[in-house]
């Protein structure tokens, strides 16, 4: 046990360790999975302008990650089919139809001036030794963008999953825009699938969206979808579609698709149906409709933590703000060498320091030489010459010196002092400055990145509303058997396959059980109806029993209001039989007595009415005082006091049922 325990504890954890942070879950810093940020690191270095072969960035890569191609040319193309930082040739599969890549040796690819732009600079990202020590990788790229919200994630690690959103390239920069401003921000979701997305329960990124597909029903008699739901395919759309045709939950004449670069699946519908007649059962039984998750995991600061995209926003406008200024001391810094290597260069030339060393016959003489030459001009260096700077002026060739060109020299110092200027003054408005980079990218890269997916507000199709009552429900009283493949005994009504029904057995047993396919119910059923709540809370039955040990007859009114599935109740107290039931609000009960020698009064009637409506579980109210031979309950005289229950219309107004009818065996038929 104690080995048991030290294995799980070190051995499991170390690889559930390995899973979160190094394979499966993006960072939140340049939003990449380390398969994705290695791939991109391999096309930094192969880089020329050219197009590479898959299969050479593949093999390249592979000495940074340690899993092999087959993982690396998967992320490569997926991460090039978002259409962000790899410029893509050649077939690299089709993300609306699910159609698989070429082989990596056939297609090519490169980095795109945007990933350059967004992600590149190695002058300030932290680099570690690859898994083998021979090699250098990034621990992250330093991101001036929140890409784990425009192209968003999904991973599935040790008991934590990551799901998150692609977002609108321009509106998450806008974001970004308006929380360095200081101004509120919100955003929605955007799939390059298109479609139609409902956020009201998105939870700013760790709620769920319902997506749908986009479907043109200008003609009655057909339904193109032109836009599919985010996480689907066309191929798996049209499956199903056609699984839901197989089990009669919607009716077609047929399926086909004719997608290019743009989603048509065209589905033809049988005879007597019509396109608005369809839809809703789109939604409810097929891929046209989907509920997504979604859970916004990243690694922050070497360990997964939750965010919302709100944070998400702030981090990264921190970020760029960090970036940005890393980047203008950069510059500034390698502005200011450059600026004092040209002004040793000018005072050197221009002042003819150099004839100074002609005669000087040691290297010493000649550095005091050069250092006694630039003194004079100490204001104008404002820098300590250092021995690095007189062995760069002692290396000038004389071609150089010949063909100096004050002007031209002067007005290169004078180009790096303006942009000094400018960087101390971007320094000093870092903020404005930000703003202003983020604007650029909206200008460069804006138009290509255009809104696909509409947002709505749309109320999730209810599978049992959606579903078409076309199975006909059957009772056989001979073999006790009741459902929708029993073929023999009586129609009782139709029903669909998310409908639950109650039935009503002859001992007095009731139960609200899911639409059987073929179930034993009992040979001598007492009724059976739609059990929709609504409907059946404002049902009343009426049931006349007798106690089998005294044969006196009971009266019971109630409402069957609470219940369990599948579970069993007496709608009667024990040792009692049923002998009727009724759903009807009025009406005559007729009595009958055992004969006998002191019996007078060998029948009596009752009014249903007169009886007052009780609970479930409450005890009959006696009907006389003798044992009772039979029970009959007739017709009421107002049409509307004769009920069936308990449940609604069908979708087709012109199917109505009749009321219910008594006895055993009799079923009743929902309205």
């Amino acid at each position: 046990m104690a080995y048991v325990t030290k294995l799980f504890n070190t051995n499991f954890l170390e690889y559930a360790s390995y899973v979160i942070k190094d394979r499966a879950i993006p960072h939140i810093d340049d939003g990449l999975k380390p398969v994705q940020r290695r791939i991109l690191h391999s096309l930094f270095e192969m880089d020329d302008g050219k197009f590479h072969k898959a299969a050479n960035v593949t093999g390249h890569c592979m000495k940074y990650h340690p899993h092999g191609d087959a993982s690396i040319y998967s992320a490569l193309v997926v991460l090039a089919n978002r259409d962000l930082f790899i410029d893509k040739q050649g077939n690299f599969g089709n993300i609306l139809t699910g159609d698989e890549p070429s082989a990596a040796r056939y297609i090519e690819c490169r980095i795109t001036p945007l990933a350059k732009r967004v992600l590149y600079n190695p002058e300030i990202t932290q680099y570690e030794d690859s898994y083998d020590g021979r090699n250098r990788e990034p621990v992250t790229f330093p991101a001036k963008i929140p890409v784990i919200l425009i192209q968003g994630a999904e991973g599935i690690a040790v008991g934590m999953s990551t799901k998150i959103m692609p977002h609108n390239f321009t509106e998450v920069l806008e974001a970004v825009k308006s929380c360095l401003r200081g101004e509120k921000f919100t955003l929605h979701p955007d799939f390059p699938s298109g479609g139609f997305v409902d956020v009201s329960d998105y939870q700013d990124g760790n709620g769920k969206v319902l997506v749908r597909a986009k479907l043109d029903t200008s003609d009655p008699k057909r339904i193109v979808i032109r836009e599919i739901p985010f996480g689907t395919t066309t191929e798996s759309l049209i499956a199903s579609v056609e699984a839901a045709a197989k089990k009669n939950k919607i009716k077609i004449a047929g399926i086909n698709d004719f997608t290019t670069e743009n989603v048509e699946i065209e589905i033809s519908l049988a005879r007597g149906v019509y396109a608005k007649e369809v839809i809703d059962a789109l939604y409810a039984f097929t891929d046209c409709e989907m509920s997504i998750s979604v859970n916004l995991l990243v690694i922050g600061d070497r360990h997964p933590i939750t965010m919302t995209v709100t944070d998400v926003i702030k981090h990264h406008a921190r970020q760029l703000v960090d970036v940005l200024t890393k980047e203008l001391k950069l510059e500034d810094r390698t502005l200011k060498d450059r600026l004092h290597a040209k002004t040793l260069e000018q005072i050197f030339i221009e002042e003819r320091i150099y004839k100074a060393i002609e005669e000087m016959d040691t290297q010493e003489k000649v550095v005091r030489a050069v250092l006694k030459g630039l003194a004079p001009f100490a204001p104008q260096i404002r820098r300590e010459v250092t021995d690095e700077d007189i062995e760069r002026l002692l290396k000038i060739p004389i071609r150089r010196i010949s063909l100096y060109d004050i002007n031209r020299a002067k007005q290169e110092i004078k180009e790096i002092k303006a942009r000094l200027k400018e960087i101390a003054y971007h320094l000093s408005h870092i903020t404005d400055y930000a703003v202003g980079f983020l604007d650029a990218l909206v200008k460069d890269y804006g138009s290509s990145f255009n809104r696909r997916t509409r947002v709505e507000s749309f109320t999730k199709v209810d599978v049992r509303e959606a579903a078409q009552r076309n199975l006909e429900l059957r009772y056989d009283a001979e073999t006790g058997y009741l459902g929708y493949e029993v073929k023999s005994g009586r129609a009782l009504f139709e029903v669909s396959s998310y409908d639950r029904i109650l039935v009503i057995r002859a001992s007095g047993v009731y139960s609200v059980i899911d639409v059987p396919e073929k179930l034993f119910v009992d040979k001598g059923m007492l009724a059976c109806g739609l059990a929709e709540k609504d409907s059946l809370a404002r049902t009343v039955f009426t049931v006349v029993y007798r106690a089998k040990d005294s044969g006196l007859a009971y009266i019971k009114r109630c409402r069957i209001e609470q219940f369990i599935l599948d579970k069993g109740y007496m709608i009667v107290p024990e040792d009692c039989e049923v002998l009727k039931l009724t759903t009807q609000k009025e009406g005559g009960i007729k009595v009958s007595y055992h004969t006998g020698p002191r019996v007078k009064v060998r029948e009596e009637s009752f009014a249903i009415e007169d009886f007052a409506v009780k609970g479930q579980h409450t005890l009959g109210v006696r009907l006389g005082g003798k044992p009772v031979a039979r029970v009959s309950i007739g017709k009421p005289k107002s049409k509307g006091a004769e009920v069936a229950f308990p449940g609604t219309t069908d979708r087709a107004p012109a199917k109505r049922s009749a009321a219910p009818s008594q006895g055993a065996g009799a079923a009743t038929k929902s309205p």
